[in-house]
C-alpha cells in the first residue's frame, strides 16, 4: 500500500471518529429532550384542531347567502362541491354581509378554515368561536364576493398565511396522525 493511500485512510478515520464523537456529545447535551412545545396549556383552554387538511374532503363547508343575489349559495355550494369539498344544503343568511365572506367555525375546524381562507385569498372575515361544536365551516358570501381562487391561487395564499395559528384562548390539540 502506498504512502498516499495510507494517509487518506487515517484522515478518513479520524473524520469518522470526530463525527461520532460530535454526534454524542450532542445527544447527551441536548436540554429539550423532554420539552412541549408551548409550555403545556393554561387551565380551562379549549383544544383547537389545528391540523391542516391533506384533502379538501376532509372539510365540511355550509354556504350561506348574504347578498341580494338569488342563487349565490347553491353556486358556491357547487363550486366547493366540485373542489372535492364535503357541504351541506346552501342556505339564506339573516343578515346581509357588505365583504367578500365570512367565516364561522369552532374549535374542531381551526385547520379546515384555514385552508378555507385560501380560497377566499385571506379576505374571508373569521369569526372564531369556542364553544361551537362540530367540525362544520360555515361560510356567508357577502356583496364583494366574485369568484372561488384557483388551485394556484390557493396554493400561493396558503404559503403566504402559512401554518394554521392557533385561536387566543386555546391550544392546540395533539395532531391524531401521531396517536
Amino acid at each position: 500500500m502506498s504512502f498516499a493511500r495510507v494517509r487518506a485512510l487515517v484522515v478518513v478515520g479520524v473524520l469518522a471518529v470526530a463525527a461520532v464523537v460530535f454526534v454524542v456529545v450532542a445527544l447527551v447535551r441536548d436540554t429539550q429532550g423532554g420539552a412541549i412545545a408551548g409550555g403545556g396549556c393554561p387551565k380551562g383552554s379549549v383544544l383547537a384542531n389545528v391540523t391542516l387538511p391533506d384533502d379538501p374532503q376532509q372539510v365540511t363547508v355550509k354556504v350561506y347567502n348574504g347578498t341580494d343575489q338569488p342563487g349565490l349559495a347553491d353556486n358556491v355550494t357547487n363550486e366547493f362541491k366540485n373542489r372535492r369539498f364535503q357541504t351541506q344544503k346552501p342556505a339564506e343568511n339573516n343578515k346581509k354581509v357588505d365583504g367578500v365572506a365570512v367565516m364561522r367555525y369552532g374549535p374542531d375546524a381551526v385547520g379546515s378554515a384555514w385552508l378555507l381562507r385560501a380560497y377566499f385569498l385571506n379576505q374571508a372575515d373569521p369569526q372564531y368561536n369556542p364553544k361551537r361544536k362540530g367540525a362544520v365551516v360555515d361560510v356567508v358570501i357577502g356583496s364583494q364576493f366574485q369568484q372561488l381562487a384557483t388551485t394556484t391561487e390557493v396554493n400561493q395564499s396558503l404559503v403566504e398565511l402559512g401554518e394554521p395559528q392557533t385561536p387566543p384562548g386555546a391550544c392546540p390539540a395533539p395532531d391524531k396522525k401521531d396517536s
